[in-house]
Parts: structure tokens; C-alpha cells; sequence
């Protein structure tokens, strides 16, 4: 059985994500989304990581390869635990890569046995992340078409501040 690993923060998931994790699931057997904490991102996480879970499981139900993790360790020892052969990553931009490059050879040292695939994002998700997501959301913009319908309730509820 081919099993991968989809790691990241998912603070909230994003249309984005969720198109990594489907094109993901049509490549693995099994899909892990992990839901990991990244000690180089400074900010505050908008949703906790058992509803960033929740989050995540509701908008991939359609999916029936792929299950919902989360792990505050080295990602390499999960991926090992699991026996994953794949850590599969999302890449929007150059800018990306260079961190994912040094990340996957990290990786790779830690648990040979595992190979990093990177998936480039679709043209419409290329500005897309979590961070923009939050920011417009609290400033009261429309989000929908960021975020799967599914959720859009939640983040808008969680993240809009009235002026």
C-alpha cells in the first residue's frame, strides 16, 4: 500500500489545500493530512489544532483514502510510524521551494525511506494561503471561493472583527 503524508498547519485549510489533497489521494493509496505545529510561524493559529482537524474532515469526507492526523514531533519520525513512502507538498511560487528543498533533504536524511513529492498548485491558488485567508476574513472581505463552502461559516464567524 503506497501511503503519504500531506503535512502543514491548515490554519484554516484552504481551497488550495484541498486541491493538493485531492490530486494527492487519485496518486497514494492512503493520504495522512497531518495537521503539524511549525515553530517558525510566529502568529497566533486562528483555530485549535482539534479544529483545524474537524475543519479538514469535513471537507475531504468525499475522499474515502484520505485520514486526518496530528503530530507535534519531527515529521520524519510520523512518516516512518505510519510506514508513508511519500511526504507530499503543496508549491505556489519559487519562494516555496527553496524552503521545501532544504525541508525535504532534512527529510530525507532523517527517514531515508521516504521520498518528498511536490505537487504545483493550480494557477487560480498561486496567491493562496491561510494567512491571506485570515487577514481579508478579519477585515470583513469576502473569502468565499479561498476556502471550501463546507467551512466558510466557521472561518467567517471565528475570524471577522467588527470595526
Amino acid at each position: 500500500m503506497r501511503i503519504a503524508v500531506c503535512p502543514g498547519s491548515f490554519d484554516p485549510v484552504t481551497m488550495g489545500h484541498l486541491d493538493i489533497i485531492e490530486r494527492a489521494s487519485k496518486l497514494f493509496d492512503k493520504v495522512i493530512v497531518l495537521v503539524s505545529f511549525n515553530p517558525s510561524k510566529k502568529t497566533t493559529a486562528a483555530f485549535s489544532v482539534k479544529e483545524r482537524m474537524e475543519l479538514i474532515s469535513r471537507v475531504t469526507k468525499h475522499l474515502d483514502n484520505v485520514l486526518v492526523d496530528c503530530n507535534d514531533g519531527l515529521l520524519a519520525d510520523y512518516v516512518r510510524s505510519t510506514g508513508a513512502s511519500a511526504i507530499v507538498k503543496g508549491l505556489r511560487a519559487v519562494s516555496d521551494f527553496e524552503y521545501e528543498f532544504q525541508m525535504a533533504l532534512a527529510n530525507k536524511h532523517l527517514c531515508p525511506d521516504a521520498e518528498t513529492v511536490f505537487l504545483t498548485t493550480s494557477t487560480e491558488n498561486m496567491y493562496l494561503s491561510s494567512s491571506v485567508v485570515k487577514e481579508i476574513a478579519s477585515l470583513g472581505g469576502d473569502i468565499t471561493g479561498f476556502v471550501p463552502p463546507e467551512i466558510l461559516d466557521d472561518i467567517n464567524e471565528r475570524l471577522f472583527i467588527e470595526s
